[in-house]
């Protein structure tokens, strides 16, 4: 699938493409020198394409020169080529995180929980959002993924620190990004929505509150106690940690310092495995030099792995 940034022209004068291209094992940097409008033309971003051309190292990372590329006819294409989980493991992360929700023992987050799990349009996007464009658990399917693995880390340190209410936090983890399924585009490739790029995931998931709210209430005969709402949207609005990084305000309850550090060791786990398992200097028992992180990852030798 490829994504289109530039359209433009090359210092020599000539029209040229730069794209990325991606499928289930990753994706690529491309670059087709002497384009025309005509071939810019041919696919639009998110089409399946099929791509001639050569590799070639670039400032340490691999990229292709494209000589030709074409929009694949669709009786060629393979879809799990370019799904990076399958539907049967999606289907088993739902179903995990179903069962997380339906054994929450306090009663008023369970009534909120299953306020969110009947609702069949959101689970539907859920289940097929991105957790980023980007970096971490950028794929389809990568939200949940994201959420079940911070759910999980969740139950494992509850027994740790039972000063942190598990519940509250569970429920803190389900819906810290449950805003990226309006935040984001994925139906072909990844981008941000006009309410995504104005308002941001974090205002989008207290925006879904209210209705879901009211549906706990009629499902439990009784509305939210006020305290434990507000702590609920505390930790949706802290979980980036600073304002720096996006977040209205700072953890300021235990469940939010808790939530935040949890949120990001996940992220930053798969996002540093993606790295390593992407990196082209397979040779050395070093990654290359990685911009955005400002560092090297080691590797170690191969026999260690």
């Amino acid at each position: 699938m490829p994504r289109r940034f530039v359209n433009e022209f090359a210092p020599q004068g000539n029209l040229y493409l730069q794209l990325e291209l991606s499928d289930r094992s990753g994706s690529i940097n491309a670059r087709m020198w002497n384009a025309s409008e005509e071939i810019a033309r041919r696919f639009d971003n998110g089409d399946y394409v099929r791509v001639e051309g050569s590799t070639q190292l670039f400032q340490g990372a691999m990229q292709l020169i494209a000589t030709r590329i074409n929009k694949a006819p669709a009786d060629a294409i393979d879809e799990a080529d370019f799904v990076r989980i399958s539907s049967a493991d999606t289907d088993k992360l739902a179903r995990r995180l179903a069962e997380i929700l339906r054994g929450l023992t306090n009663p008023h987050l369970a009534a909120l929980a299953e306020a969110y799990l009947v609702d069949e349009s959101f689970m539907s996007r859920f289940v097929s959002a991105p957790a980023g464009v980007k970096n971490h658990h950028a794929h389809r399917g990568g939200l949940l993924e994201h959420v079940v693995n911070l759910m999980e880390i969740v139950l494992a340190i509850a027994g740790r620190y039972p000063q942190i209410d598990r519940d509250l936090m569970l429920m803190g983890a389900f819906l810290h990004d449950a805003g990226k399924i309006d935040e984001l585009t994925y139906e072909r490739d990844f981008g941000y929505s006009d309410h995504g790029q104005l308002l941001g995931h974090i205002v989008l998931a207290i925006e879904q509150l209210p209705a879901k709210l009211a549906e706990a209430e009629r499902l439990s005969g009784e509305p939210l106690p006020p305290e434990l709402v507000l702590r609920l949207k505390h930790l949706i609005v802290s979980h980036h940690g600073s304002n720096e990084f996006g977040s209205p305000t700072v953890p300021m309850t235990l469940e939010a310092i808790a939530l935040h550090h949890l949120d990001n060791l996940d992220a930053k786990i798969h996002h540093f495995q993606q790295l390593l398992r992407d990196d082209l200097n397979v040779e050395s028992h070093w990654t290359q030099y990685h911009p955005n992180i400002g560092r090297k990852l080691y590797r170690g030798p191969m026999e260690a792995k």
